[in-house]
């Protein structure tokens, strides 16, 4: 499955989070029934996945942790503030560098209609 055709069902899973849990819930709440509903459709779902950043000779265990990976290709950044802050992006942008992936999505979930809360981050995406 191509990362376009996983964003399509992750984004399908957040819009059913959004309506039955709604707005103003801490972003643990969010990402675990993300996850869940993911895992309903049958994908691998990994949730606080700690990884290694190298600086020159350095290894720097646990330097930052994704909220969820799906099935090793497509990184979730879950929030849940009144406004995002370009750094949320960047954040995204970095996570996908470090891992080599191609698509981050960030998702707000106090956003009150959720299609506004969905951000796509992409590091050398290919549309298929």
């Amino acid at each position: 499955m191509t990362e376009n055709e996983l964003s399509y069902k992750i984004i399908g899973a957040a819009i059913e989070v959004h309506k039955s849990l709604g707005v103003g819930l801490l972003e643990k709440a969010y990402e675990t029934a993300l996850a869940y509903e993911l895992k309903i459709l049958g994908l691998n779902v990994k949730q606080q996945v700690s990884l290694p950043l190298q600086y020159k000779d350095v290894s720097i265990e646990n330097a930052y942790k994704i909220d969820l990976i799906v099935e090793d290709k497509v990184i979730i950044e879950i929030k849940s503030v009144l406004e995002l802050n370009p750094i949320f992006h960047a954040q995204v942008l970095t996570y996908l560098k470090q891992s080599n992936m191609k698509l981050g999505l960030l998702i707000n979930f106090s956003s009150e209609l959720i299609k506004y809360g969905i951000h796509r981050i992409v590091n050398n995406l290919i549309n298929e």
